[in-house]
């Protein structure tokens, strides 16, 4: 009977810590998310034609000595990057960033926190220090797209790109690394909620609930588009087309490395503006290992995403085709050993760490709410001076070099406290 008691106990403790987490939640969103003005109808189509030059000077390599040849053609420098979640979209984020400074580009970041006030579909006035006809020559974190508005941020010349994950996968993430924020999830019982949820999914899920949206279609949902449409929907096939005719390339998140070769084929970039370190990875013990069963109904509940995804997955592996599987081999090789070498440099141990282990709060990652499941690294002490800024960059979690690039975050690390002294 004490047992029973006790149980009853710590899950109304648990809920009341999360009916609080919550309404804190809502309430930082509310301060972020009402911009002083609407700014969609009195602005421009896109901005000054005259700005579109913004950051073409030339800039030095960050490589002490630079490996490859110099391109002939321009380099791509006005690009719109659709960070969607749990793609490894924070790898490639600090690429761009990266190539942003090198090259002396103009951001167009947020205001008091990491995202574009996410979930709210985005807008122009959200932009930090934003001027109706200014022109940013990079747009790169977290929004729910919309194009038009977009659009008034960058010169008519502007790359759009994104990434894509494998939709079963991609839930996966997701259900673990948000389900503590999402209070339809809390009733869930036993060990594997996620099995749970996946076999019995409208007994836990409601349209236009709180942060519902992480739960199913999230890639349709951070594009704009309904999350809730079944994949046969007319409007999932016209969303699809939409994004075709606006995105240059779409990245895949299981062929990361080939994809990042035709970025640089796409954007005429260099092999060394291409080098990484994943970032945001998740220890191998929290991620749950879908069996087929699990599989097939985590695609069939997200089923718009699942046929977005293979709409892209078909047109990536027709870009690989017409790239050459040779010539993609030689380069993704080129690549591997350029991330190996800088590895070996600046990593402290060669690999990544638990949370509790990595010695600089500089490089440690972002946690989801109640958990240390994410990694990061240790950079080594004795790296060579002249690869020293690299190595630094290269490690630095998105957090830290917003903040490095100086975004004010204080509505991000606001709630970062809380959630940290709470759970």
């Amino acid at each position: 009977m004490f047992g029973t008691e006790e149980q009853k106990r710590k899950s109304i403790r648990r809920l009341t810590i999360w009916v609080v987490l919550a309404s804190i939640m809502m309430v930082l969103r509310y301060l972020s998310d009402n911009p002083a003005q609407d700014n969609r109808v009195s602005i421009a189509p896109s901005c000054s034609p005259n700005m579109s030059e913004l950051g073409n000077e030339l800039a030095h390599s960050q490589f002490p000595e630079s490996l490859f040849a110099s391109n002939e053609c321009t380099p791509t420098r006005n690009i719109m990057f659709m960070k969607t979640h749990k793609t490894a979209s924070s790898t490639f984020l600090n690429i761009l960033f990266r190539f942003g400074e090198k090259h002396k580009l103009k951001f167009a970041f947020p205001d008091s926190r990491n995202d574009f006030s996410y979930p709210s579909p985005f807008l122009c006035s959200r932009v930090k220090d934003y001027t109706p006809g200014e022109c940013f020559n990079i747009v790169c974190n977290h929004m729910r797209f919309d194009p038009q508005e977009v659009a008034r941020l960058l010169p008519e010349n502007s790359v759009y790109i994104t990434i894509l994950r494998d939709p079963a996968a991609m839930f996966e993430s997701s259900f673990h690394y948000y389900n503590k924020a999402i209070p339809l999830t809390w009733g869930i019982t036993g060990d594997d909620k996620l099995s749970e949820f996946l076999h019995n999914p409208w007994t836990y899920y409601s349209p236009g609930a709180y942060n519902s949206f992480y739960l199913r279609n999230l890639l349709m949902f951070d594009f704009g588009f309904d999350n809730n449409l079944e994949p046969e929907d007319s409007d999932v096939a016209r969303g699809i087309q939409r994004l075709s005719d606006r995105f240059r390339l779409v990245l895949i998140a299981e062929h990361f490395e080939e994809s990042l070769v035709l970025l640089k084929k796409t954007l005429c970039w260099t092999m060394e503006d291409l080098v990484f370190f994943q970032l945001n990875t998740r220890r191998s013990s929290s991620v749950s290992r879908l069996t087929p069963q699990l599989r097939a109904k985590a695609l069939a509940w997200n089923g718009a995403d699942w046929r977005l995804y293979r709409h892209f997955n078909a047109t990536f592996w027709a870009r690989l085709e017409a790239y050459g599987e040779k010539r993609m081999e030689q380069e993704v090789q080129k690549l591997r050993d350029m991330n190996a070498k800088l590895r070996a440099i600046c990593i402290d141990g060669g690999e990544a760490v638990e949370a509790a282990k990595i010695k600089d709060s500089g490089l440690s990652p972002w946690q989801p709410a109640g958990e240390s499941s994410i990694l990061g690294y240790n950079m080594r002490e004795d790296v060579d001076p002249k690869y020293r800024a690299l190595c630094r960059k290269m490690l630095t979690p998105e957090i830290q070099y917003l903040s490095d690039l100086g975004v004010n975050l204080w509505l991000t690390r606001l709630w970062g406290w809380i959630k940290d002294l709470i759970l």
